[in-house]
């Protein structure tokens, strides 16, 4: 589990940063991490991915003001830029990362 200070310094340091926010109880969740995971290694290398467990960090929730999983957020330039919750496809969040971090790494 990192600290809302550990994740501070990654969305600092680090260009392109998704946080992806679950828990164990949320089938939609297991179902939907590989995929959106693996869709974004292959399509942005230099993302930084993390996982933050709902149900062991409602401090980090709170803090990114999540009240739904699952739940992507995606930093630019440590700027939030693309929240998406619930219903979301793996092809709509590519979709809508792939302009502004093709503009961004360029």
């Amino acid at each position: 589990m990192q600290t809302i200070e550990d994740i501070q310094k990654t969305l600092k340091e680090s260009p392109a940063v998704m946080l992806y926010f679950s828990a164990p109880t949320c089938n939609v969740c297991h179902a939907l991490k590989p995929k959106l995971l693996d869709a974004i290694q292959s399509n942005f290398g230099d993302f930084k991915i993390i996982s933050i467990d709902t149900s062991l960090d409602q401090e980090a929730a709170a803090y990114f003001r999540v009240f739904a999983i699952p739940t992507v957020l995606v930093f630019l330039e440590g700027r939030e830029f693309l929240r998406k919750s619930r219903h979301m496809s793996v092809d709509e969040v590519v979709r809508e990362i792939k302009r502004p971090y093709e503009i961004m790494m360029s």
